[in-house]
């Protein structure tokens, strides 16, 4: 009898449908690794995968989420990798350095190819990163898409100079990765929430400006008061076209936005004028390489960050876990241990 695992999988689109299984156990092939999977993090990618609202042409079944990090179980012939070795997988197969490219589209975590809500997974061994040692394991599973996010705005796409000034929405996943990486930079940061709590805790993690969108719908002109009239340098835009138009009123003339998510909405009437006449750059970013992957863990390690978990799962409340994220009261990142 061969041996089998423990998967997430959806048939078909719903939360409802996506159920715990026993599956074949995968077996390494020349080249690949077999990680015995510790914690996975969940992304507003992985729900909108699993409710169909990603991509409704998706393939399944389908073992959903991108993030995770486990121990090498075995090797296939001709890898280096040892067991025991503690590693994520890169959120691409193949994209490996440079810009991203088309066929790297069709290689990724979670979606097209089945993802780390599994016991065991098989993956090249060119397609993992080796994560910082002083991370705990669901705290390391929440670097491959929200950390690497954060870092290539702000770094690789930015960069953020000490003493520019960063506006930040929201305190999800990559918002919270975001302020710590701005700090780091030597930014000067403000963050918007909807909650006061939250807020706070931004504060205590280096924010220097807050402002509460609720009770300040007109959260720009915030911004403006803050920046003396000038706008901030750099946005991390989490929100999409439902809070695109504050943020183009909030950036500088020359200044970036970086597009990151959807979280307020994908279609609604936009005015551009104020990208063109001020010569603003909205940058979409998408992720990151697997060396400015190895890159992000050298920063996290030099200074000690620690990724924002806000609450850990067990692999059974896989599906709590995914309505918990859907919820919106997280701050930091949801992640899943598995055992």
């Amino acid at each position: 009898m061969s041996a089998t695992q423990k998967a997430h999988i959806f048939h078909s689109f719903g939360l409802d449908q996506l159920k715990l299984e026993e599956v074949p156990m995968p077996e390494p092939g020349p080249g690949e690794l077999l990680i015995r999977m510790k914690a996975s993090s969940l992304n507003y990618r992985d729900l909108l995968m699993v409710t169909g609202n990603y991509n409704p042409r998706l393939k399944m079944p389908l073992v959903p989420c991108s993030d995770g990090v486990g121990v090498v179980e075995s090797t296939g012939d001709g890898c280096k990798t040892k067991p025991g070795t503690r590693v994520s997988p890169i959120f691409a197969r193949t994209w490996h350095d440079g810009p991203p490219f088309r066929e790297m589209l069709k290689r990724t975590h979670g979606g097209p190819l089945n993802g780390t809500l599994q016991q065991f997974m098989v993956v090249p061994e060119a397609d993992v990163v080796e994560v910082p040692e002083q991370l705990s394991d669901v705290e390391a599973a929440a670097l491959p898409c929200a950390g690497l996010t954060a870092w290539s705005a702000l770094v690789e796409r930015g960069p953020v100079k000490p003493g520019e000034k960063l506006l930040i929405l929201g305190t999800g996943g990559v918002s919270t990765f975001a302020l710590q990486f701005g700090k780091i930079l030597g930014a000067e940061i403000i963050v918007t929430s909807g909650s006061d709590d939250k807020l706070q805790r931004a504060k205590d993690m280096g924010a220097h400006h807050l402002i509460n969108y609720r009770s300040s719908p007109n959260w720009d002109r915030e911004v403006f008061k803050l920046t003396g009239g000038q706008g901030v340098d750099h946005i991390v835009e989490v929100g999409g076209v439902g809070t695109l138009e504050k943020s183009i009123r909030s950036v500088r003339p020359g200044g970036s936005i970086y597009l990151i998510g959807v979280l307020a909405g994908k279609e609604a009437p936009l005015d551009l004028t104020p990208v063109l006449m001020q010569d603003i750059r909205i940058q979409g970013v998408v992720v990151g390489s697997r060396r400015s992957f190895q890159n992000m863990n050298r920063a996290v390690d030099v200074h000690s960050i620690k990724p924002t978990v806000d609450q850990v799962f067990s692999f059974e409340d896989a599906v709590k876990a995914f309505e918990y994220l859907k919820g919106g009261s997280h701050f930091g990142k949801v992640c899943i241990s598995i055992q």
